[in-house]
């Protein structure tokens, strides 16, 4: 069961980043080159504690639909989403922030287990942990530099 962990310091207040990692349309940026789109349940603004979304997007070359659910939510500190029904068997996503003397510290805890059995495991050996890894490194970006661009023109910065 692969998990990846990111660390992504953002000199911007924790409940924006917070924030920022839960807004449906700022996913949907950060992931524009899949053509991903929210097509039901939460399909913009920001996601709630037991609310779901279910995207549409082509990964690997695939047209595929991902439903998700907030399983667990303390705001502004973490919240997790877990896979309610997709092509992995399962996974949770697990989003932390933490204040920092200069901005926030946003950790990501992505753990997946993939169908198939030991085909899976060489596939996420093969490429998909590090296509995971970049898809989120990819998105960890785009929220970093909103969050710092609001900073910068609201001024709020510590």
């Amino acid at each position: 069961m692969p998990t990846i962990q990111l660390q992504t310091f953002i000199q911007a207040p924790k409940a924006v980043c917070f924030d920022l990692s839960r807004s449906i349309d700022l996913h949907v940026k950060s992931t524009a080159h899949t053509g991903e789109r929210a097509i039901a349940g939460r399909t913009s603004g920001f996601i709630e504690l037991g609310e779901t979304v279910t995207w549409r997007a082509k990964h690997l070359g695939i047209w595929q639909n991902l439903t998700t659910q907030i399983t667990e939510f303390k705001y502004p500190d973490y919240f997790v989403d877990e896979m309610v029904s997709g092509a992995f068997q399962s996974f949770r996503h697990e989003h932390y922030f933490k204040n920092t003397a200069t901005g926030t510290t946003m950790t990501d805890v992505f753990t997946f287990i993939s169908p198939l059995g030991w085909l899976g495991e060489l596939t996420n050996a093969l490429f998909l942990t590090s296509y995971m890894r970049r898809l989120l490194e990819k998105r960890n970006q785009v929220i970093k530099g909103t969050a710092e661009s609001i900073a910068d023109k609201t001024g709020k910065k510590f």
